[in-house]
């Protein structure tokens, strides 16, 4: 009986391990910040199920609006963050409508493709 545990309780760890090694990597989240009237760094390069926070480090207030209006925050005040989790792969351009000449842009790759912060 004790050999038939053993073997039973070798297999379950096989089976999550197995598990755990399929699972898709949780794609690693990005900052960007708002500060001196300029999102830091402008444009960026995220997988797929990225989160992006941006933190508004002037002292004036921001926002952060996408052109296509996929994504709104609120105004942002001294050090308030703005959270959006990209899902879907392509290019979304934002700005800040309070100060319209304030814009970023953030491309998303698929999941498998590579990922770097620009």
């Amino acid at each position: 009986m004790k050999a038939r545990f053993v073997r039973g309780a070798v297999a379950a760890a096989m089976l999550i391990l197995c598990a755990v090694a399929t699972e898709p990597a949780r794609a690693a989240d990005t900052s960007v910040m708002i500060d001196n009237f300029t999102f830091n760094p402008p444009r960026i390069t995220v997988k797929s199920g990225t989160t992006v926070t941006w933190t508004n480090g002037d002292d004036i207030p921001h926002t952060v609006a996408s052109s296509t209006k996929t994504f709104k925050s609120k105004t942002l005040d001294t050090e308030d963050k703005f959270s959006f989790t990209f899902t879907t792969p392509g290019t979304y351009e934002y700005f800040c409508s309070l100060h319209p000449h304030m814009t970023g842009t953030v491309v998303v790759e698929a999941a498998t493709g590579s990922s770097a912060t620009q």
